[in-house]
């Protein structure tokens, strides 16, 4: 279940209070101070819930973002944010402690003590909202990772970042059946780099565990354009064997090899898709890992029952010869 956050259909004299009455009631209750400089209030967004975890999506001409004491002392579910920068940066201000966050970086806060969000081009970015019961860490090890990036450059943080910017990104997720299953393995990710970032290995463990199919599977994903892309090279950037690697994914019936080629197959389509008439098919193939032509189309087609030119044309009114 979505909700729409859009000011363009509200009378503008009634902006502000919408926005704060609309994600006091989907997020949390919180205060925003809009800048004169920038052109009025608004604010655009999507906020769907995923099981435990609840995304949001969007933008506002909002600079300044309070949960102020009073509002830390309600009597929602206690809960954290996980921010996802997009583009910019923005500033993270909770217990004496600051983070300025750029696109890349995760950075967290608590719901039961005050914060500040800061952006003088206007708040925007992806949030992630997830209840302390479902996060399942104790509350001093939430407070120590608030207001701080965690564990920069470490692979686990950058495989949650990227995973999280794609599950936001993915318009599916507002109508697909099931989707609630998604939030409690998202929720491990999560947990996961909280502890990681406290180096507290005994709580890490179980998360990342939990977490090392849908780790394996998002580090592929993000390399399909790698065409030397293999176990040896996913094993070695996870510290596990390849044997395990396999392992892992036959126990959930994967053949790596099969996941890699169906992946890169679907990015080719959907590339080809919205792809403009002096596209290349084979400038898209190679984009995502496809060396052999030859091959590539055999398999595209057996895939698809189309060559790729065949669904190019279908997709554009003109088409480029190869």
């Amino acid at each position: 279940m979505s909700f729409i956050l859009d000011t363009d259909v509200v009378d503008e004299g009634d902006r502000a209070e919408f926005v704060h009455e609309a994600l006091g009631m989907t997020m949390v209750p919180i205060e925003l101070h809009w800048s004169d400089q920038l052109r009025g209030v608004a604010a655009h967004g999507i906020i769907t819930d995923l099981g435990d975890l609840t995304v949001c999506r969007g933008r506002t001409t909002s600079h300044r973002v309070e949960r102020t004491p009073a509002l830390a002392r309600d009597a929602m579910e206690p809960c954290i944010f996980v921010n996802v920068q997009v583009s910019g940066s923005c500033m993270v201000v909770q217990e004496g402690r600051q983070a300025v966050q750029h696109p890349g970086d995760l950075v967290i806060y608590d719901s039961t003590a005050p914060y500040t969000l800061l952006n003088e081009a206007g708040m925007t970015g992806e949030f992630f909202r997830i209840p302390h019961s479902a996060l399942a860490l104790p509350h001093n090890m939430i407070r120590r990772a608030c207001a701080a990036t965690l564990s920069p450059g470490h692979p686990v943080a950058s495989l949650t970042y990227d995973y999280l910017r794609r599950l936001a990104d993915d318009p599916a997720l507002v109508t697909a059946p099931n989707t609630d299953l998604i939030g409690h393995p998202s929720i491990e990710l999560v947990r996961a780099v909280i502890a990681t970032h406290l180096r507290a290995d005994e709580v890490a463990a179980a998360p990342l565990a939990a977490t090392l199919q849908m780790r394996i599977l998002e580090y592929a994903r993000a390399n399909l354009h790698d065409p030397n892309l293999c176990g040896e090279q996913i094993a070695a950037a996870h510290y596990i064997s390849v044997r395990y690697l396999y392992k892992v994914l036959a126990d959930s019936g994967i053949s790596l090899a099969d996941w890699i080629r169906a992946c890169r197959l679907e990015a080719v389509r959907q590339a080809l898709t919205h792809a403009t008439p002096t596209t290349t098919i084979a400038a898209v193939a190679r984009q995502y890992g496809f060396s052999d032509m030859s091959s590539f189309s055999r398999t595209f087609r057996a895939e698809f029952g189309l060559t790729p030119g065949e669904w190019r044309n279908r997709n554009t009114r003109d088409s480029t010869p190869e």
